[in-house]
């Protein structure tokens, strides 16, 4: 069996580590796998070396950062190689370069195009466990570039795309998906298997477990794609297609997402295009937006909700202000004291009652919900931040999570 493990920066956070990491690919290729093991920088490396550019320039270049910040994970996998091969497990280490990721043109956040495997199953076919540094390829000019926050995920799921593995293990410091956050609901379970939709909702709604990005590359190439413990024995979470799991629970999960801030606008002008030219100002500001409720209040008056990440609420303010200005909107109000609460499952597409079972919880805790979105298989509600905690148990109870 053709195996990616990839670990991340807290599984491989000094030598001690690192010699735990030896001990569970040693244990692979024992069981008879061929593996590839694609790593993070160590543990606090990659802030180190950021700060250090930060020391001497306020606005570093994002190629030279991109070659700064690249070193950190070949320091790892050249450790790790040192350290397989001295326990007699033949290894070689390869950066992005080296492994055939070549990306797109945009530094400090590119995106992979394309893998040539070649000199992996090369190095396979002889014998060697590869160690690959993640979160780095080159573009088609030579240069050094990185894939951005949770490249080293992505980088892993590529090269299991590419070499058409088997499995692909994401070793972390937690052992699971759980059916929430275990530290505001100690009774939440953990997930022997979840799909990939499922996933990325709870990755976009609050949980950190995974990357967005490599759980929707994991989909598109058919990955299946494991998260567990590099630190316990315990079996991990299968993330894999909906036809893999025999029984879909109507709900899987709860999440919460605290990054909320609530923008209010009342009085919009009622002319063609107002929303378009709101939004459209929002996205060039690469302002992301969530939830959208417009709505024609009792005074024959527009109002225009929508939520965006706390962080940005600093560069959607101005926006909304210069139509305040203009006089498109006769006023604003903003809200940084709200969070997301949501629940996501498979079985929502199959079951009624779903949504209505969430809103009755939630008023028998009298709180009180503020905007509503759902999907197929999902069920989002802004409350007030207060309330964040007693929501999430309370969820997880009505729809026996931890049964």
């Amino acid at each position: 069996m053709l195996v990616v493990q990839k670990f991340g920066g807290t599984s491989v956070a000094d030598l001690e580590r690192i010699s735990s990491v030896c001990d569970i690919v040693s244990k692979s290729v024992d069981s008879g796998n061929s593996v590839v093991v694609v790593v993070s920088a160590m543990s606090g490396e990659t802030n180190k070396l950021i700060g250090y550019a930060n020391e001497l320039s306020d606005n570093p270049e994002s190629f030279e950062l991109d070659m700064l910040l690249s070193s950190g994970e070949r320091v790892t996998a050249s450790l790790l190689s040192i350290a397989l091969n001295e326990r007699g497990v033949l290894a070689e280490s390869m950066s992005g370069r080296r492994a055939g990721i070549v990306t797109d043109a945009t530094h400090t956040r590119a995106r992979i195009e394309s893998i040539d495997p070649k000199p992996l199953q090369e190095a396979l076919d002889s014998g060697k466990v590869v160690v690959v540094a993640g979160f780095q390829g080159v573009n088609s000019d030579g240069r050094v570039t990185t894939l951005g926050r949770g490249g080293s995920d992505l980088s892993a799921v590529a090269i299991a795309g590419a070499l058409r593995a088997d499995l692909c293990e994401i070793y972390t410091d937690v052992d699971g998906i759980y059916t929430t956050d275990p530290r505001i609901e100690p009774k939440a379970k953990k997930l022997d298997r979840i799909s990939y939709d499922e996933m990325l909702e709870l990755a976009s709604l609050g949980a950190k477990v995974l990357q967005n990005r490599s759980v929707e590359l994991a989909k598109k190439l058919q990955i299946n794609l494991v998260t567990r413990s590099s630190f316990t024995d315990a079996e991990g979470t299968l993330i894999t297609k909906e036809s893999n799991i025999m029984e879909e629970p109507l709900v899987s999960g709860v999440a919460l997402d605290r990054n909320q801030a609530r923008v209010s606008l009342g009085g919009v002008c009622d002319r063609p295009g107002i929303a378009s030219d709101i939004f459209g100002r929002l996205a060039k500001s690469s302002v992301n937006i969530d939830m959208i409720i417009q709505t024609l209040g009792v005074d024959d008056k527009t109002h225009l909700d929508f939520t965006v990440p706390i962080n940005e609420l600093l560069d959607a303010k101005p926006i909304v202000e210069s139509f305040v200005n203009r006089g498109e909107i006769e006023e604003a109000s903003y809200d940084e004291n709200i969070c997301k609460v949501s629940i996501v499952g498979v079985g929502m597409k199959s079951h009624t009652g779903v949504a209505a079972k969430a809103f009755a919880t939630m008023a028998h805790e009298n709180i009180n919900i503020m905007m509503i979105s759902t999907s197929e298989i999902k069920v989002s509600m802004v409350i007030d931040e207060k309330y964040a905690e007693l929501a999430v148990r309370a969820l997880h109870g009505a729809y026996e999570l931890d049964s």
